[in-house]
C-alpha cells in the first residue's frame, strides 16, 4: 500500500504532466514556473526556446529581505515575489507569460504569486 506522501506526490506529478501537454500550444511565450514549499516561494520565467531562466524571484533572496522582513504572512510574501519577477521581466521586455502552476492548486500563495504579478503590469 501507498503512504500518504507518495500518493500524494503522485497525484501532483499527474496533474503536472497534464498541464505541461497544454504548453506546446504557446510557442514562442515564456513560462512563469511557480514552486513552493513549506517556507519558501519561488518564480522564475524560462524561455523554452532557448532552455534557460530570464528572470527570477525568490523569498530566498538576499536583495528582497529588506522588502520581507515586516511581512509575516506567507501569502503576502507571494505576492510581493509576483511584483518583483514583474519588475525584472519588464527590464528585459517581456510583458506576456503563460502561468505554470507546476502542479499546484491555484489558490492561496500561487494564486496571490500570479495577482501581484498581474497588479504589476505582466500578462499572464
Amino acid at each position: 500500500m501507498i503512504n500518504r506522501q507518495q500518493k500524494k506526490a503522485d497525484l501532483r506529478a499527474r496533474r503536472r504532466r497534464r498541464v505541461k501537454k497544454k504548453f506546446d500550444r504557446f510557442d514562442g511565450k515564456m513560462r512563469l514556473v511557480v514552486n513552493r514549499s513549506a517556507r519558501h516561494i519561488t518564480g522564475q520565467i524560462v524561455d523554452d526556446a532557448q532552455s534557460r531562466t530570464v528572470a527570477s524571484a525568490s523569498t530566498m533572496e538576499k536583495a528582497l529581505a529588506p522588502r520581507l522582513k515586516g511581512i509575516k504572512n506567507k501569502t503576502e510574501q507571494a505576492e510581493l515575489i509576483g511584483k518583483a519577477l514583474a519588475e525584472r521581466a519588464a527590464e528585459k521586455n517581456i510583458s506576456r507569460v503563460v502561468f505554470d502552476r507546476n502542479g499546484y492548486a491555484f489558490h492561496g500563495r500561487v494564486k496571490a504569486l500570479a495577482k501581484g504579478a498581474r497588479d504589476s503590469g505582466l500578462k499572464i
